[in-house]
């Protein structure tokens, strides 16, 4: 098991059908850094409360909005006209990248309020649809399945 949340997030991204389904989640509005953290808590055994959920939300909320989401929105933009223009290709991969790096600070912030949570504890509710709530009508309840199977197995 990776014990940093970066590393949980790219293995668990890794396996089969996770990308998708992320990105599945995504296009429906959930923040997949709040369901890989999640999934990461849960795998730690760090018991889910509100409390918990709403200092992630207050950290993830704001980051999604003013830092990732004009990036990613940016990137969408370029997508069909960077295919016949390669400087502008090249500028969207850069674009892309930054995009990455800010999911990274985002799993960073979300970990260092996380790390300190106490683990093994008795788990109640899960984590990933804990964090999906507030959206769970309209996502894709096997997407969330298939990344909890990636991350548990179960």
């Amino acid at each position: 098991m990776c014990a940093d949340l970066w590393s949980f997030a790219l293995s668990t991204y890794a396996r089969p059908g996770v990308e998708a389904a992320c990105l599945r989640l995504q296009e429906q509005g959930a923040d997949v850094c709040l369901l890989l953290c999640g999934a990461w808590l849960e795998r730690r055994g760090v018991a889910l409360t509100l409390e918990r959920t709403q200092a992630l939300r207050q950290i993830a909320e704001p980051w999604q909005s003013q830092v990732v989401e004009p990036l990613r929105q940016v990137r969408r933009q370029w997508r069909a006209v960077a295919q016949q223009d390669q400087p502008l290709a090249a500028l969207r991969e850069r674009v892309k990248a930054l995009e990455l790096e800010a999911e990274r600070e985002l799993l960073t912030r979300l970990a260092t309020l996380a790390t300190s949570w106490p683990t093994g504890e008795v788990m109640g509710q899960r984590w990933l649809e804990g964090l999906a709530a507030e959206g769970a009508a309209n996502l894709d309840h096997d997407a969330l399945q298939q990344m909890r199977v990636a991350v548990t197995g179960a």
